[in-house]
C-alpha cells in the first residue's frame, strides 16, 4: 500500500497545528509544520508537499500571498482561517485555493476537504470519464451525457455547462466570478443572477424536492461547488 501523501500545516498558533498535524497523522498522513510564511515557502521547497493547509494571519506576511505561489509549486491548498469574511474566501478561491475552512472547525471536515483537494490534484475528474452526484444522477464528460436512474436528461447548455464546469473540478468551491467567466464570457462576472436561474434548472430537472441538501451547493456569496461521490467509472 502507497503511502499517503504529505502535508504541510502552516499556521502562527502551536495549538492548531498542532490539532491539524495529530488529525493528519492519525489519518496515515506524513506532515510538517510551519509557524510563518518564510517558514512555509522553505519547508514546501524542501520537501515539496502535495498539500498545504494554509492560515491566512500570518506574523511576517499576509497568507492570500503565498496561495498562487503554493499552486505554481505544484501543491493543493486548503486555506483554513478565522477570516470568514465573503470577500476573503472570494479572494483566496480566485488566486486559486482549492478550498477554504474557517475556524473554529472539525477535524473531521478538514480532513474531508483533504481528501477532496487531493483527489482532484491527483486525478482530476475531467480525467474520469462519468462522475456520479445526488440521488443515481451522474454526468458522462466525454459523451457529454447527463442520466438520473439511467434515464437520460436534456439539460439546457448553460446548465449543462455549469454543471460540466463544477464536476470537473471535483467538489471544489468554484467562485461566481470563474463561472461566469468561463461560462458566459468575460464581461459577465457581476451576472450572478445567470447563475441562479442555471442552478435552479439544474436541481429542478435531476434532484428530488425535500430529499435533504443538494449535491449542487451553494456558498453564499463566493460561489459553487457539486458534491460528487466516490464512484469511478469502469
Amino acid at each position: 500500500m502507497s503511502a499517503l501523501p504529505q502535508v504541510l500545516v502552516v499556521d502562527d498558533e502551536a495549538s492548531i497545528r498542532a490539532l491539524l498535524a495529530g488529525a493528519l497523522r492519525g489519518a496515515g498522513y506524513a506532515v510538517d509544520e510551519a509557524g510563518d510564511a518564510r517558514t512555509a515557502i522553505a519547508a514546501h521547497h524542501a520537501g515539496g508537499h502535495a498539500l498545504v493547509l494554509l492560515d491566512l494571519g500570518l506574523p511576517d506576511r499576509d497568507g492570500l500571498e503565498l496561495v498562487p505561489l503554493l499552486k505554481r509549486a505544484g501543491a493543493a491548498v486548503v486555506v483554513v482561517s478565522a477570516r470568514d469574511a465573503v470577500a476573503e474566501k472570494v479572494a483566496a478561491l480566485d488566486l486559486g485555493a482549492d478550498d477554504y475552512v474557517t475556524k473554529p472547525f472539525d477535524p473531521a471536515e478538514v480532513l474531508a476537504r483533504v481528501r477532496t483537494a487531493l483527489r482532484h490534484r491527483v486525478a482530476p475528474a475531467a480525467a474520469t470519464s462519468v462522475v456520479h452526484f445526488a440521488r443515481e444522477c451522474a454526468i458522462d464528460l466525454v459523451a457529454r451525457r447527463v442520466t438520473r436512474g439511467g434515464e437520460e436528461v436534456h439539460l439546457a447548455p448553460k446548465e449543462y455547462a455549469l454543471l460540466a464546469l463544477l464536476a470537473a473540478h471535483s467538489g471544489k468551491v468554484l467562485t461566481h466570478a470563474q463561472l461566469l467567466r468561463e461560462i458566459w464570457g468575460p464581461g459577465h462576472e457581476d451576472d450572478v443572477e445567470y447563475l441562479r436561474v442555471a442552478a435552479r434548472g439544474i436541481r429542478r430537472k435531476l434532484e428530488d424536492a425535500g430529499q435533504g441538501q443538494s449535491a449542487l451547493r451553494n456558498e453564499p456569496g463566493v460561489g459553487y461547488r457539486l458534491a460528487v461521490q466516490d464512484k469511478l467509472s469502469p
